[in-house]
């Protein structure tokens, strides 16, 4: 991952200017020599997390300061501030997708590690026939469509191990491939009912509304489908123009190499436990497809066997981990809570949705915040903001909610300009070597094709007169 190091006496300026800042920002008025431990006055508490927000934004894109220290500096501002407290703050290491993504990191490594990835990589090669674009084509379509019946989440990280065997059998360099692919896999989640958390959550609202029928399981598909060929479309036809750039090799992202008997170099693949690995890995997509065990169970469950079974060891299950996405992650699912609990998020969507008439205007401002507050926090989250301000608004002005539902559900997963905006992006982060700026450099294009597509159909497929 790229990181620009300033000299310490500059780190040390900006990270004292964010705590003098985000502090002031809450503080501002009425500072009687309030220390940051007391309470915070509501009216001050949303100021200071969209304060915060920036500053971290300004950090993130940047990259000043490496990310993992920027997204650690976010929960410990909104505690110092008053925000919320330090307990809440720091709450979310132990959330749910964050074991998820340390367990599917262990498996997916002990996959790589044993060989089977390689295999698969090999395979599909021979489908593609070396050519990159149509690996690219053929991994988006694939992820896309598994993630359309399982979580998005599971999808990525049980297809980013064969994805890095299938680029280092053609020499391919894996950023090219995985952002890509995760755009895919988020937009995939939107074509069906159990795709995207947000889609669920959507049609609960739907359900406790009189003469309003909920979405239909695949009803989703009319516009999700669209969705994902635009996205598959734009790929095929731009390519290279919004494809990550090549980097420098990484010698530390290569397979450790050993020596055998005649002095050649071997790849140290445990080919040995691949059975073993191969069952344990089918296992836990099996169980992600079925709801038979939660997700977290599946995912805990999956890497302690393949500790147990030796198909790795306890210190490759540690290096196989990227922390800077688990540290990213969990710190900036703090900003999720202050954005939700201080009430910044309602606040910015509340002062533009209620001075619009126009349904289609409506619409758009609904769907365009939807998407800046998703790149800034969970895209669950962001639909039971949404919902609940934008369907009332909808039902005031006399039109369908519909459309303003189905138009939050899409935009509430078509985010790609932030590694936090869906968990496909965060997880492949640290395998791509992606900076914070990449996902705006590279995701700006669908973010804007997506809008468009979102915006022009929903309103055709749902009136907005019932």
């Amino acid at each position: 991952m790229r990181v620009n190091f300033l000299p310490s006496a500059r780190i040390f300026t900006l990270i004292t200017s964010f705590v003098l800042l985000s502090t002031s920002s809450a503080f501002a008025a009425k500072s009687k020599g309030l220390l940051a431990f007391t309470a915070v006055p509501d009216e001050y508490k949303a100021i200071a997390t969209l304060v915060i927000l920036l500053i971290a934004a300004i950090l993130f894109f940047t990259e000043v300061i490496p990310l993992p220290v920027t997204a650690m500096l976010v929960p410990i501002m909104l505690s110092l501030t008053g925000v919320i407290g330090a307990k809440e703050a720091f709450a979310n290491f132990g959330n749910q997708w964050v074991v998820i993504f340390m367990a599917m990191f262990i498996v997916g490594h002990a996959v790589f590690i044993t060989g089977f990835a390689e295999k698969i990589g090999n395979l599909t090669m021979v489908i593609s026939k070396g050519s990159e674009k149509r690996l690219l084509i053929f991994s988006m379509v694939v992820v896309g469509l598994l993630s359309s019946l399982l979580s998005n989440t599971g999808t990525i990280v049980v297809a980013i191990p064969m994805i890095l065997a299938m680029c280092s059998s053609s020499k391919i360099d894996p950023r090219r491939i995985l952002m890509p692919v995760a755009f895919a896999c988020s937009i995939g989640g939107t074509i069906t009912l159990v795709g995207t958390p947000p889609n669920g959550f959507i049609n609960t609202q739907l359900d406790i509304i009189p003469g309003i029928e909920p979405f239909g399981f695949f009803e989703f598909a009319l516009i999700g489908i669209p969705l994902f060929l635009v996205t598959i479309g734009l790929y095929t036809l731009l390519g290279e123009r919004i494809q990550p750039k090549s980097l420098p090799a990484d010698p530390d992202a290569e397979v450790d190499l050993k020596m055998d008997n005649h002095g050649e170099k071997t790849s140290n693949y445990r080919y040995n436990k691949m059975p073993v690995a191969t069952v344990i890995f089918a296992g836990i997509i099996i169980f992600m497809a079925t709801s038979w065990l939660p997700l977290i169970v599946a995912a805990m469950l999956g890497a302690c066997l393949m500790i147990i079974t030796r198909c790795i060891t306890m210190k490759e299950a540690y290096e196989g981990i990227d922390w800077t996405t688990i540290f990213l992650f969990a710190g900036m699912l703090s900003m999720s809570t202050a954005m939700d609990k201080s009430g910044a998020a309602k606040l910015v969507a509340d002062i533009v949705v209620s001075n619009i008439s126009s349904p289609y205007l409506l619409l758009a401002a609904v769907c365009c915040i939807t998407v800046l507050i998703t790149n800034f926090m969970s895209n669950t989250a962001t639909a039971a903001l949404m919902a609940p301000l934008a369907i009332p608004i909808a039902l005031g002005a006399g039109i369908s909610p519909l459309p303003m539902a189905m138009g939050i559900a899409m935009s509430a997963s078509a985010c790609f300009l932030t590694p936090v905006a869906t968990p496909p992006n965060t997880i492949i982060l640290g395998y791509g070597r992606y900076s914070f700026i990449d996902y705006l450099r590279y995701g700006w294009v669908l973010q804007v094709a997506a809008i468009v597509t979102i915006v022009g159909l929903v309103p055709l497929i749902w009136p907005f007169t019932p």
